[in-house]
């Protein structure tokens, strides 16, 4: 995909970014983030990890770094509270409460409307595991919020009937070597998204994508789709 000039990871390198510390005001509480606005950014993409992780998802922060080299601005934040979390760990209750984490990152996009060095900035979505399918519900729900949606090795089946009502151009990662019901999903969701979408398969990654090269080339496609989509 077109969008990403060959300088542009270099040229940026040399500007230091605009980072922040945020606390974002969510269901009558507050969840905090991290936000990284480069030079001239013509985009912001808000994280939502999986079951189990944070806003420090290894993952998630060398995707965001990538993103943020080519001009697009990042935030990640935090689902649940620290409270929350705990709670979670032990009884599951909340990472699959999607309805929930989808308002959340909701509560998020309206804080960075509002927060002025963002303000201006189209909206995309970057979501993990259970968080891709948070993303796909907030897409649908606010369609002219979203710009463009990207799903690394994702759960869109829990997403639902709101996949036929996802219109934002939506890129769907998966590994070559994640299991059949994984590949599946997404396979099945390719066919129930409204909007522009795509299917990447990453040959002979796994799940977290831990193999040589495999999060370089997550990372890359999904600085693509949201440099077009978003610019």
């Amino acid at each position: 995909m077109a969008g990403v000039r060959p300088g542009d990871y270099h040229d940026r390198m040399n500007i230091a970014p605009t980072r922040s510390s945020v606390i974002i005001p969510a269901d009558g509480t507050s969840l905090e983030g991290d936000l990284v606005v480069p030079q001239g950014a013509h985009g912001l993409a808000i994280f939502a990890h999986g079951s189990g992780s944070s806003r420090y998802s290894p993952r998630n922060r060398f995707v965001a770094e990538r993103l943020q080299a080519a001009g697009i601005a990042t935030l990640l934040m935090d689902l649940l509270t620290d409270i929350e979390g705990g709670i979670d760990e032990t009884t599951a209750e909340f990472r699959f409460d999607i309805g929930l984490l989808a308002r959340r990152l909701d509560s998020a996009a309206s804080f960075c409307r509002s927060y002025p060095e963002t303000s201006a900035l189209r909206l995309g979505l970057f979501g993990a595991s259970t968080g891709a399918a948070a993303a796909l519900i907030a897409a649908a729900d606010r369609p002219e919020r979203y710009g463009a949606v990207v799903s690394r090795g994702g759960r869109p089946d829990l997403a639902g009937d709101s996949l036929a009502r996802v219109s934002a151009p939506t890129l769907l990662i998966v590994g070559g070597n994640d299991s059949p019901d994984v590949q599946k999903w997404n396979i099945d969701a390719l066919a129930r998204l409204r909007g522009p979408r795509k299917l990447v398969v990453v040959p002979g990654a796994g799940h977290l994508f831990e193999e040589a090269g495999a999060l370089e080339t997550v990372a890359d496609a999904a600085a693509a789709w949201f440099a077009d989509s978003l610019r």
